[in-house]
């Protein structure tokens, strides 16, 4: 079994917290299922709303998916997030990517 349908069989089986949502969100993503990644992403910002990797995802997840506004809104809620906790490193990352999809 992949490494998507075993997480999946894990919802399934009642399991839903943060790290599942994460993984299976970054999985998705890595597997192009955009819309299947931005559902699991959300539900880990919701489990964990100070997640600052969940947010970048889900930003690139939107971004990916063409919903520009919506990836726009992720990455500036991302890196308020990293800012207040001290992750400089994903503030950086998420910064880059917005500049990416923000017209100058």
């Amino acid at each position: 079994m992949d490494r998507i349908a075993n997480m999946m069989k894990m919802l399934e089986d009642g399991r839903d917290d943060l790290l599942l949502r994460f993984g299976l969100g970054q999985a998705l993503f890595k597997a192009g299922q955009y819309e299947e990644a931005i559902v699991n992403l959300q539900r880990a910002v919701a489990h964990d709303p100070n997640h600052s990797a969940a947010w970048k995802f889900l930003g690139k997840a939107y971004a990916a998916n063409e919903e520009t506004e919506k990836a726009i809104r992720a990455y500036r809620e991302g890196i308020r997030v990293a800012e207040q906790k001290g992750d400089v490193q994903a503030a950086k990352e998420m910064r880059v990517f917005l500049k990416r999809i923000v017209p100058a």
